[in-house]
């Protein structure tokens, strides 16, 4: 069975230390930090503006502060891991259901990862994502989407008529997984009530392209899912390793230094390949890991007709607009062409606004000399997506090299 989710949310909060956007000196501007939620709902953390090259002192204030991060997480018993097994449990929101999940997560740095999900609650096979080197990991494989045919996108309504207007969030994005490859696109025309596809073309990840992708070749799926992966895994360890590794290297600066009634955060401005662009937070006393912020497009874009009532259900990062009324009966041709026009263009619009995703780091306890985090805690917009709670972490375990075979 699922669990209900009650109303409001019943979780409780696993964020350590939430920052307004009180700068310190010598601090470039930065988007206001998140404040305390209360239990069940995520902070907001607007994007971080957008700013000239970051300086070398910036650079190397980072460097210090993941450097003072890394000590306080283990030093060189954290520096000694070169394998990690870790196996725990996630509440994951599936509509109004909590779906729980049993996981083990296989690392072998500084390349290969690969996570299996079992839902014991669901009469499905487990399934595995990850990567080996620039291979892909993905348990049952990917299946190759059709040729498109009469120019509707897939997934999409064909003729522009109406779709659900709910649903759950596409699989992997409570994790914050890339929407694949075949998702509909985003910001195409449709009538009122249409829900227009997940908006983040496959591994563009955080801050990726979003509508307005630049013509050309199109996508290679199986590359897509492969940086989709290693971003996630990126975001992960982040929180496990304050640092990048080569699978995916990345770059920090310094951004500000902000502060709340829980005490100091100092924010790092972290980017790597394809458009990846996160905000790191360190607790300044403590020197732990405690949030990643980024933005992606909405999840979904659902567009509701006058006097259409909303969808009971809609799946976390969707957005909801309402549609100007409809043309009457006796209108001209023209007149309706160009409430089909704003209709797309209203859609667009909210395609194109970004909705905040969280990934908290919490309750940090040692285990082989090392402090890792045993709960995570992620959330879309103001919508709490899933729970995690570690149960082991194995350090430097002997993993079955059949774990990282990659898909053929």
């Amino acid at each position: 069975m699922t669990e209900s989710r009650q109303p409001g949310g019943t979780w409780q909060m696993v964020v350590c230390l939430a920052v307004a956007a009180t700068v310190m000196a010598g601090a470039q501007t930065p988007a206001p930090a998140p404040a305390q939620p209360p239990p069940g709902r995520g902070a907001q953390a607007p994007p971080a503006q957008a700013a000239a090259a970051p300086t070398q002192a910036n650079i190397d204030r980072a460097n210090a502060l993941l450097a003072e991060a890394r000590k306080a997480m283990g030093g060189e018993k954290l520096a000694a891991v070169k394998s990690l097994i870790v196996t725990g449990r996630t509440k994951r929101v599936r509509g109004n259901n909590l779906v729980p999940i049993e996981f083990e997560m296989s690392i072998e740095l500084p390349d290969k990862y690969v996570r299996k999900d079992e839902s014991p609650a669901e009469e499905t096979d487990p399934t595995s994502t990850g990567f080996n080197g620039d291979a892909l990991i993905q348990i049952p494989p990917p299946v190759a989407a059709p040729p498109r045919a009469g120019g509707a996108a897939p997934g999409g309504a064909a003729g522009g008529g109406p779709a659900p207007a709910s649903g759950a969030a596409p699989a992997g994005a409570g994790r914050g997984a890339a929407a694949p490859p075949d998702a509909a696109a985003a910001g195409r025309g449709g009538a009122p009530g249409a829900a227009a596809g997940p908006g983040a073309p496959a591994g563009a990840g955080p801050g990726g392209a979003g509508p307005g992708r630049a013509a050309g070749p199109p996508p290679d799926p199986r590359r897509a899912r492969v940086i989709a992966a290693k971003q996630d895994f990126a975001r992960l360890t982040l929180g496990l390793f304050a640092q990048s590794f080569p699978s995916y290297p990345l770059t920090f600066a310094f951004a500000a230094q902000a502060e709340s009634p829980q005490g100091k955060a100092d924010v790092i401005d972290v980017k790597g390949e394809g458009n990846f662009t996160v905000r790191l937070l360190i607790n300044s006393e403590t020197h732990l890991p405690v949030m990643v912020s980024w933005q992606q497009p909405p999840s979904n874009v659902i567009v509701l007709a006058q006097g259409q009532p909303q969808p009971q259900t809609v799946a976390p990062g969707a957005v909801i607009v309402n549609a100007p009324p409809l043309p009457a009966a006796s209108a001209t041709q023209e007149e309706k062409d160009k409430y089909a026009k704003d209709v797309a263009a209203l859609r667009a619009k909210a395609q194109s606004t970004s909705v905040e995703h969280r990934l908290y780091f919490a309750d940090y306890r040692q285990d082989g000399g090392v402090n890792w985090p045993y709960r995570l805690r992620r959330a879309i917009g103001a919508d709490t997506t899933e729970e995690t709670t570690f149960d082991r972490f194995r350090l430097n375990a002997k993993i079955d090299p059949k774990k990282f075979d990659a898909v053929k």
